[in-house]
């Protein structure tokens, strides 16, 4: 295994994913507070699952997004 082709592979996949989930996160932040789903307030619960076929790796996440400071 190339150690370092791994790592760089790995923090692409990873910057990937944050990149993409916070633009999906914020679109879905400003559609429900538009639709007066939320009032923007809130502390939403939030859960990511990591799945990597061929290790048989599935591990999830469990979090919270926070609208306004604590």
């Amino acid at each position: 295994m190339n150690e370092e082709a791994f790592n760089l592979s790995m923090r692409k996949f990873l910057k990937m994913v944050g990149v993409n989930s916070q633009r999906e996160i914020e679109q879905a932040v400003d559609k429900a507070l538009a639709e007066g789903a939320i009032i923007g307030d809130e502390s939403l619960p939030a859960k990511m699952t990591l799945e990597v076929d061929g290790l048989s790796l599935n591990v999830s996440f469990d979090g919270r997004i926070e609208l306004e400071d604590s």
